[in-house]
């Protein structure tokens, strides 16, 4: 049971914007990209600083700037 709270729940944190970020994609709302990026920086915050996970990181990075990238997109998108 100590494990749940290992990281201070912040790792729920991560998750559930994360989820809740594939929900809003599913539903057509570019408001999931911006949930996208609040989570990457989550991760990359808990690889970085609390569990010295240098992939963990790294990865989410990059998928932030994936998330940036699709949020620009999307706005091209609809302003054509």
């Amino acid at each position: 049971m100590d494990k749940i709270f290992e990281y201070y729940l912040i790792d729920w944190i991560g998750i559930s914007l994360a989820l809740l970020a594939v929900y809003l994609l599913g539903n057509k709302k570019k408001l999931g990209f911006i949930v996208f990026a609040i989570s990457n920086i989550v991760w990359m915050y808990l690889g970085f600083v609390m569990m010295n996970s240098i992939g963990t990181a790294v990865g989410n990075s990059i998928f932030l700037i994936i998330n940036i990238r699709g949020y620009i997109n999307w706005q091209n998108e609809t302003t054509n």
